[in-house]
Protein backbone atom coordinates (compact mmCIF):
# COMPACT_ATOMS: atom_id res chain seq x y z
CA UNK A 1 0.00 0.00 0.00
CA UNK A 2 0.91 3.78 -0.40
CA UNK A 3 4.00 4.84 1.92
CA UNK A 4 4.36 1.29 2.99
CA UNK A 5 7.69 1.03 1.62
CA UNK A 6 8.70 4.60 3.50
CA UNK A 7 7.81 3.12 6.22
CA UNK A 8 10.13 0.05 6.32
CA UNK A 9 13.23 2.11 5.40
CA UNK A 10 12.96 5.92 7.28
CA UNK A 11 12.71 5.33 10.17
CA UNK A 12 15.09 3.16 12.84
CA UNK A 13 14.22 -0.34 11.71
CA UNK A 14 17.81 -1.42 11.04
CA UNK A 15 19.41 -0.38 14.21
CA UNK A 16 16.05 -2.17 15.78
CA UNK A 17 16.96 -5.22 13.83
CA UNK A 18 20.76 -4.89 14.55
CA UNK A 19 19.84 -4.22 18.64
CA UNK A 20 17.20 -7.38 19.09
CA UNK A 21 19.65 -9.85 17.26
CA UNK A 22 22.32 -8.68 19.74
CA UNK A 23 20.28 -8.46 22.52
CA UNK A 24 19.14 -12.33 22.19
CA UNK A 25 22.84 -12.92 22.36
CA UNK A 26 23.85 -11.10 25.33
CA UNK A 27 20.98 -12.32 27.26
CA UNK A 28 22.96 -15.78 26.57
CA UNK A 29 26.42 -14.57 26.91
CA UNK A 30 25.59 -13.29 30.34
CA UNK A 31 24.40 -16.47 31.54
CA UNK A 32 28.09 -18.42 29.84
CA UNK A 33 29.99 -15.73 32.00
CA UNK A 34 28.37 -16.77 35.15
CA UNK A 35 28.56 -20.56 34.30
CA UNK A 36 32.82 -19.68 33.66
CA UNK A 37 33.16 -17.66 36.55
CA UNK A 38 31.87 -20.38 38.63
CA UNK A 39 33.95 -22.81 36.76
CA UNK A 40 37.46 -20.76 37.33
CA UNK A 41 36.51 -19.94 41.09
CA UNK A 42 36.60 -23.70 41.31
CA UNK A 43 39.57 -24.18 39.69
CA UNK A 44 41.59 -21.90 41.53
CA UNK A 45 39.88 -22.82 44.85
CA UNK A 46 38.26 -19.83 45.66
CA UNK A 47 35.19 -19.11 48.04
CA UNK A 48 31.53 -18.73 47.53
CA UNK A 49 31.63 -16.37 50.53
CA UNK A 50 31.17 -13.09 48.88
CA UNK A 51 27.62 -14.18 46.89
CA UNK A 52 25.63 -14.97 50.11
CA UNK A 53 22.51 -13.54 49.84
CA UNK A 54 22.85 -10.80 52.72
CA UNK A 55 25.80 -9.03 51.01
CA UNK A 56 23.58 -8.69 48.27
CA UNK A 57 20.76 -7.13 49.86
CA UNK A 58 22.38 -4.57 51.52
CA UNK A 59 23.42 -3.01 47.52
CA UNK A 60 19.98 -4.47 46.24
CA UNK A 61 21.03 -3.53 42.49
CA UNK A 62 18.82 -6.22 40.60
CA UNK A 63 21.84 -7.35 38.25
CA UNK A 64 24.11 -8.09 41.62
CA UNK A 65 21.37 -10.29 43.35
CA UNK A 66 20.55 -12.14 40.38
CA UNK A 67 23.99 -12.82 40.21
CA UNK A 68 24.92 -13.59 43.42
CA UNK A 69 21.66 -16.35 43.82
CA UNK A 70 22.87 -17.97 40.67
CA UNK A 71 26.89 -18.01 41.76
CA UNK A 72 25.78 -19.65 45.38
CA UNK A 73 23.26 -21.92 43.02
CA UNK A 74 26.23 -22.90 40.56
CA UNK A 75 28.37 -23.92 43.27
CA UNK A 76 25.51 -25.64 45.71
CA UNK A 77 26.31 -28.67 46.34
CA UNK A 78 30.53 -29.00 45.62
CA UNK A 79 32.83 -31.31 46.95
CA UNK A 80 35.86 -29.27 45.36
CA UNK A 81 34.03 -25.85 47.37
CA UNK A 82 33.66 -27.90 50.77
CA UNK A 83 37.00 -28.88 50.65
CA UNK A 84 38.90 -25.78 51.78
CA UNK A 85 35.96 -23.86 53.51
CA UNK A 86 37.25 -23.92 56.63
CA UNK A 87 41.10 -24.54 55.98
CA UNK A 88 42.09 -21.79 53.30
CA UNK A 89 44.94 -19.67 53.66
CA UNK A 90 43.49 -17.02 51.16
CA UNK A 91 42.40 -13.89 53.09
CA UNK A 92 39.86 -12.76 50.22
CA UNK A 93 40.10 -13.65 46.81
CA UNK A 94 40.59 -10.94 43.94
CA UNK A 95 38.39 -8.84 42.19
CA UNK A 96 37.61 -10.70 39.01
CA UNK A 97 35.96 -13.80 41.27
CA UNK A 98 34.82 -11.75 44.49
CA UNK A 99 33.09 -8.75 42.77
CA UNK A 100 31.43 -10.77 40.27
CA UNK A 101 28.17 -10.30 41.27
CA UNK A 102 28.48 -6.66 41.13
CA UNK A 103 30.34 -6.54 38.15
CA UNK A 104 28.36 -9.10 36.17
CA UNK A 105 25.38 -8.08 37.72
CA UNK A 106 26.07 -4.11 36.24
CA UNK A 107 26.27 -5.28 33.25
CA UNK A 108 22.67 -7.08 33.75
CA UNK A 109 20.87 -4.11 34.72
CA UNK A 110 22.41 -2.61 31.62
CA UNK A 111 21.37 -5.49 29.08
CA UNK A 112 17.88 -5.21 31.16
CA UNK A 113 17.79 -1.51 30.31
CA UNK A 114 18.23 -1.33 26.32
CA UNK A 115 15.79 -4.48 26.40
CA UNK A 116 13.86 -1.76 27.94
CA UNK A 117 14.35 1.04 25.07
CA UNK A 118 13.95 -1.80 22.34
CA UNK A 119 10.83 -2.72 23.38
CA UNK A 120 9.25 -0.01 23.02
CA UNK A 121 11.30 1.16 19.64
CA UNK A 122 9.64 -2.01 18.11
CA UNK A 123 6.05 -0.81 19.08
CA UNK A 124 6.75 2.98 18.18
CA UNK A 125 6.01 4.59 14.37
CA UNK A 126 9.35 6.11 13.73
CA UNK A 127 8.85 7.06 9.99
CA UNK A 128 8.36 10.92 8.45
CA UNK A 129 6.16 12.32 7.86
CA UNK A 130 3.52 11.38 10.04
CA UNK A 131 -0.29 10.66 8.78
CA UNK A 132 -3.05 10.82 11.08
CA UNK A 133 -6.18 9.88 9.44
CA UNK A 134 -8.53 10.70 12.27
CA UNK A 135 -7.84 14.12 12.06
CA UNK A 136 -6.33 14.61 8.50
CA UNK A 137 -2.82 15.95 9.47
CA UNK A 138 0.03 15.49 8.27
CA UNK A 139 3.32 16.29 10.69
CA UNK A 140 6.98 16.49 9.60
CA UNK A 141 8.53 15.13 13.15
CA UNK A 142 11.48 13.68 14.21
CA UNK A 143 10.42 10.16 15.18
CA UNK A 144 13.21 8.65 12.73
CA UNK A 145 15.82 9.75 15.14
CA UNK A 146 18.24 6.78 16.28
CA UNK A 147 19.56 8.63 19.34
CA UNK A 148 17.71 6.80 21.96
CA UNK A 149 18.90 3.23 20.08
CA UNK A 150 22.44 4.74 19.79
CA UNK A 151 22.91 5.58 23.28
CA UNK A 152 21.74 2.54 24.39
CA UNK A 153 23.56 0.50 21.81
CA UNK A 154 26.66 1.94 22.76
CA UNK A 155 26.05 1.48 26.83
CA UNK A 156 25.78 -2.52 25.16
CA UNK A 157 28.84 -2.42 23.92
CA UNK A 158 30.95 -1.22 27.14
CA UNK A 159 28.67 -3.78 29.25
CA UNK A 160 29.47 -6.54 27.21
CA UNK A 161 33.18 -5.53 27.23
CA UNK A 162 33.78 -5.57 31.04
CA UNK A 163 31.98 -9.40 31.01
CA UNK A 164 35.19 -9.82 28.99
CA UNK A 165 37.57 -7.72 30.74
CA UNK A 166 37.01 -9.70 33.83
CA UNK A 167 36.81 -13.09 32.13
CA UNK A 168 40.60 -12.44 31.02
CA UNK A 169 41.78 -11.26 34.64
CA UNK A 170 40.05 -14.77 35.97
CA UNK A 171 41.98 -16.48 32.61
CA UNK A 172 45.18 -14.83 34.13
CA UNK A 173 45.05 -15.82 37.74
CA UNK A 174 44.53 -19.73 36.48
CA UNK A 175 47.54 -19.52 34.82
CA UNK A 176 49.49 -18.11 37.64
CA UNK A 177 50.57 -20.70 39.68
CA UNK A 178 51.51 -18.69 42.94
CA UNK A 179 47.90 -17.75 42.89
CA UNK A 180 46.27 -20.92 41.53
CA UNK A 181 48.55 -23.34 42.72
CA UNK A 182 48.16 -25.07 39.55
CA UNK A 183 50.36 -26.36 37.33
CA UNK A 184 51.99 -23.04 35.55
CA UNK A 185 49.85 -22.52 32.22
CA UNK A 186 47.99 -25.21 33.07
CA UNK A 187 50.40 -27.82 31.53
CA UNK A 188 52.32 -30.22 33.98
CA UNK A 189 55.47 -30.12 31.16
CA UNK A 190 56.25 -26.00 31.99
CA UNK A 191 59.42 -24.42 29.73
CA UNK A 192 58.85 -27.54 27.28
CA UNK A 193 55.47 -26.85 26.96
CA UNK A 194 53.34 -23.38 26.70
CA UNK A 195 49.94 -24.91 27.91
CA UNK A 196 47.44 -22.02 27.80
CA UNK A 197 49.90 -19.47 27.85
CA UNK A 198 49.38 -17.90 24.07
CA UNK A 199 45.00 -18.42 24.82
CA UNK A 200 45.65 -15.86 27.24
CA UNK A 201 47.78 -13.46 24.95
CA UNK A 202 44.32 -14.23 22.64
CA UNK A 203 41.99 -13.35 25.14
CA UNK A 204 44.09 -10.11 26.23
CA UNK A 205 44.24 -9.25 22.93
CA UNK A 206 40.41 -9.52 22.37
CA UNK A 207 39.56 -7.28 25.26
CA UNK A 208 42.13 -4.59 24.32
CA UNK A 209 40.52 -4.57 20.93
CA UNK A 210 37.00 -4.02 22.92
CA UNK A 211 38.71 -1.11 24.70
CA UNK A 212 38.69 0.45 20.86
CA UNK A 213 35.34 -0.70 19.83
CA UNK A 214 33.95 0.89 23.47
CA UNK A 215 34.59 4.19 22.45
CA UNK A 216 30.92 5.34 21.92
CA UNK A 217 29.39 6.03 18.08
CA UNK A 218 27.00 8.34 19.56
CA UNK A 219 29.21 11.07 20.55
CA UNK A 220 29.74 11.71 16.69
CA UNK A 221 27.80 13.03 13.55
CA UNK A 222 28.10 14.53 10.69
CA UNK A 223 25.63 17.11 8.68
CA UNK A 224 24.26 15.95 4.99
CA UNK A 225 22.24 17.30 3.15
CA UNK A 226 22.38 21.05 3.22
CA UNK A 227 22.58 20.82 6.96
CA UNK A 228 18.99 19.79 6.40
CA UNK A 229 20.31 16.69 8.26
CA UNK A 230 22.58 18.33 10.54
CA UNK A 231 22.25 16.00 13.97
CA UNK A 232 22.18 12.16 13.01
CA UNK A 233 22.22 9.45 16.01
CA UNK A 234 24.96 7.27 14.41
CA UNK A 235 22.61 4.54 15.91
CA UNK A 236 24.15 1.58 13.70
CA UNK A 237 27.47 1.96 13.92
CA UNK A 238 26.69 1.76 17.48
CA UNK A 239 25.01 -1.55 16.69
CA UNK A 240 27.70 -2.77 14.34
CA UNK A 241 30.78 -2.00 16.98
CA UNK A 242 28.85 -3.59 19.85
CA UNK A 243 28.19 -7.01 17.18
CA UNK A 244 31.73 -7.20 17.15
CA UNK A 245 32.33 -6.65 20.66
CA UNK A 246 29.92 -9.25 21.36
CA UNK A 247 31.71 -11.62 18.77
CA UNK A 248 34.83 -10.97 20.73
CA UNK A 249 33.85 -11.29 24.39
CA UNK A 250 31.67 -15.15 23.27
CA UNK A 251 35.80 -16.45 22.28
CA UNK A 252 37.50 -14.55 25.85
CA UNK A 253 34.56 -16.70 27.76
CA UNK A 254 35.15 -20.01 25.14
CA UNK A 255 38.97 -19.25 26.43
CA UNK A 256 37.94 -19.23 30.14
CA UNK A 257 35.52 -22.62 29.69
CA UNK A 258 38.60 -24.14 28.53
CA UNK A 259 41.02 -22.99 30.82
CA UNK A 260 38.75 -24.22 34.00
CA UNK A 261 37.93 -27.54 32.59
CA UNK A 262 41.32 -27.71 32.65
CA UNK A 263 41.85 -26.67 36.09
CA UNK A 264 39.15 -28.72 37.49
CA UNK A 265 40.90 -31.52 36.31
CA UNK A 266 44.25 -30.90 38.18
CA UNK A 267 41.57 -31.09 41.31
CA UNK A 268 40.24 -34.39 40.91
CA UNK A 269 38.52 -36.75 42.22
CA UNK A 270 37.50 -33.73 43.90
CA UNK A 271 33.88 -32.72 42.34
CA UNK A 272 32.31 -29.66 41.76
CA UNK A 273 28.71 -28.91 41.89
CA UNK A 274 25.91 -30.88 39.40
CA UNK A 275 26.17 -27.70 36.92
CA UNK A 276 29.18 -27.34 36.54
CA UNK A 277 29.68 -31.32 36.44
CA UNK A 278 27.39 -30.88 33.46
CA UNK A 279 29.33 -28.30 31.62
CA UNK A 280 32.83 -29.92 32.31
CA UNK A 281 31.43 -32.92 30.91
CA UNK A 282 29.99 -30.71 27.51
CA UNK A 283 33.38 -29.57 27.32
CA UNK A 284 35.29 -32.67 27.88
CA UNK A 285 32.85 -34.81 25.17
CA UNK A 286 34.30 -32.71 22.11
CA UNK A 287 37.22 -31.37 23.42
CA UNK A 288 40.38 -33.24 25.45
CA UNK A 289 42.26 -32.94 28.38
CA UNK A 290 45.78 -31.11 27.07
CA UNK A 291 48.56 -33.63 27.63
CA UNK A 292 50.94 -31.88 25.20
CA UNK A 293 50.92 -28.71 22.97
CA UNK A 294 48.99 -29.12 20.31
CA UNK A 295 46.69 -26.52 17.49
CA UNK A 296 44.43 -24.70 20.16
CA UNK A 297 42.41 -23.41 17.14
CA UNK A 298 40.18 -26.29 16.79
CA UNK A 299 39.64 -26.53 20.67
CA UNK A 300 38.62 -22.79 20.64
CA UNK A 301 36.43 -23.37 17.77
CA UNK A 302 34.61 -26.15 19.30
CA UNK A 303 33.81 -23.76 22.71
CA UNK A 304 32.99 -20.81 21.08
CA UNK A 305 30.06 -23.00 19.18
CA UNK A 306 29.14 -24.37 22.60
CA UNK A 307 28.88 -21.31 23.77
CA UNK A 308 27.25 -19.50 20.96
CA UNK A 309 24.30 -21.82 20.04
CA UNK A 310 23.43 -22.08 23.60
CA UNK A 311 24.69 -26.04 24.82
CA UNK A 312 27.04 -24.47 27.91
CA UNK A 313 23.79 -22.62 29.27
CA UNK A 314 21.13 -25.49 28.51
CA UNK A 315 23.69 -27.83 30.20
CA UNK A 316 24.30 -25.86 33.64
CA UNK A 317 20.82 -24.84 33.52
CA UNK A 318 19.01 -28.45 33.17
CA UNK A 319 21.17 -29.28 36.39
CA UNK A 320 20.79 -25.84 38.77
CA UNK A 321 19.33 -26.45 41.78
CA UNK A 322 16.77 -23.71 42.40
Amino acid sequence: RAKEGLALINGTQLMSAIGCLLLHDAENLLDVADVSGAMSLEAVRGTDRPFDPKVQALRPHPGQIEVGERLCRLTSGSELMHSHRHDSHKVQDPYSLRCMPQVHGASRDAVSHVKGVLETEINSVTDNPLVFPDTGEVISCGNFHGQPLALSLDFLAIALAEIGSISERRIEAMLDPSFSELPPFLTIHAGVDSGFMVSQYTAAALVSENKVLSHPASVDSIPTSANQEDHVSMGVTSGLKAREVLKNVETVLALELLCAAEGIDYRRPLRTSAPLEAVHSLIRSEIPHLNEDRAMYPDIQAALSMVRDGRVRKASAQAEIV
